[in-house]
């Protein structure tokens, strides 16, 4: 095999993105930031690449295995490439802004991880994300979610539902209980998973550090999940524990709220907690187009390793990942012209360029070329003035 035919492949799961599907995903980019502008975030604009220990700060194991990690050759210090922004962000509200009341911060930017997070999806998304910090109440949490739904209706998603979990729930359920981090990651995947023979096994391990009511609450947490009927059975099947009921008449308020106009459904599931470590409230998953498409919550401790312990909400997606479940846009309009150093026919493009069109000059010999742009007008000299016309495709 010649060397050349393997030197232009990718790595699995990386991949270039072409011209209309890069204008799509660059259309998605400056509206998800228009929308969110119109919120109030402000932009924000983090490194790709950081030292590795504060990349990773707080953040917990999940991440670090998500992280790719190199060597920076000015200083000799291990650097790791982003897989996620939120921690970033949180820094950057902790040790930059240091602001004392609200701060609403956006971005939009590459990722990169060592693993693709679920079949067939890239190892490099180009993720958007909205952070509210400074506010604990539910305004935060549901401003997160309206301006995620707001951001994917005027994408065009249809079919928008909105599922939903808290994880103070669990944490609630183990008040008192003596669980490392490690089998606490384990009880939440069989949970997500609902694996109850490893629930099972899970709790058996733990033999007397864990009561009888928390074991018998957590199996009912595998049966929990529907619509808004499963957060009435909850409150009768799950026993007394502290915040457990704050957290259930949270959610209530939450779906009535994104449920308000209709055009919205909303589900619970009480065991779902996937994601990163830090949440520490509620949590979402956005759904449309037969897709998970947003994900975020709460996450009130992710800036206590910067020395700020502020509340904080928000949510991130993936705009390849949008893009891959829309229908392709149709080719721009744009109006052809000839090639030429003719000073009015140059003012002329000038001024149509300026307006806001798209003019496309037809390079000498390539006439009868496929444009990429859909040309369905030409900038013609008509006695003595260039003017634009309809243009005659061929039959």
């Amino acid at each position: 095999m010649p060397a050349w035919s393997s030197s232009w492949q990718l790595p699995d799961q990386i991949a270039d993105v072409l011209p209309s599907e890069a204008r799509h995903i660059e259309e998605l980019r400056r509206l998800f930031l228009d929308t969110a502008r119109s919120y109030g975030y402000e932009l924000v604009m983090p490194p790709l690449v950081e030292h590795l220990e504060s990349l990773l700060t707080g953040t917990g194991e999940a991440l670090g295995l998500q992280t790719f990690k190199l060597v920076d050759q000015l200083s000799g210090r291990t650097l790791g490439l982003r897989a996620d922004t939120t921690p970033q962000v949180a820094r950057i509200d902790a040790h930059l802004l240091n602001r004392s009341g609200v701060a609403r911060l956006c971005y939009c930017g590459p990722v990169l991880h060592t693993r693709a997070d679920r079949p067939h999806a890239t190892r490099e998304p180009l993720q958007f994300g909205a952070e509210i910090y400074g506010h604990a109440g539910p305004e935060a949490d549901l401003e997160a979610q309206l301006l995620a739904l707001d951001g994917l209706k005027a994408a065009g998603v249809s079919g928008l539902a909105v599922d939903m979990a808290d994880v103070r729930i669990v944490s609630s359920l183990l008040a008192g209980t003596n669980v490392s981090a490690s089998m606490l990651a384990r009880i939440h995947a069989a949970l997500a998973a609902k694996d109850s023979g490893e629930l099972d096994s899970l709790m058996t391990s733990l033999n007397g550090d864990i009561s009888a009511t928390a074991r018998q609450g957590l199996k009912v947490l595998l049966q929990l999940y529907g619509d808004e009927q499963v957060l009435i059975e909850a409150e009768k099947v799950l026993p007394p524990a502290p915040g457990l009921r704050e957290a259930l008449q949270n959610m209530k308020r939450l779906a009535a709220q994104v449920a308000h106009d209709g055009d919205v459904k909303v589900s619970f599931d009480l065991a779902d907690l996937r994601g990163y470590a830090y949440y520490s409230g509620i949590r979402f998953a956005i759904y449309g187009q037969g897709a998970e498409l947003a994900r975020g919550g709460r996450y009130d401790e992710v800036g206590a390793v910067f020395g700020r312990n502020r509340p904080a909400a928000g949510f991130s997606l993936d705009l390849k990942e949008l893009v891959s479940v829309l229908p392709p846009r149709p080719l721009k309009a744009a109006i052809r012209a000839p090639w030429g150093e003719d000073a009015g026919l140059r003012a002329a493009i000038a001024h149509l360029r300026a307006s806001g069109e798209t003019v496309a000059c037809v390079l000498p010999g390539h006439e009868h070329e496929v444009n990429e742009f859909d040309c369905d007008r030409e900038l013609a000299q008509l006695a003595g003035q260039w003017t634009v016309q309809p243009l005659k495709k061929a039959a």
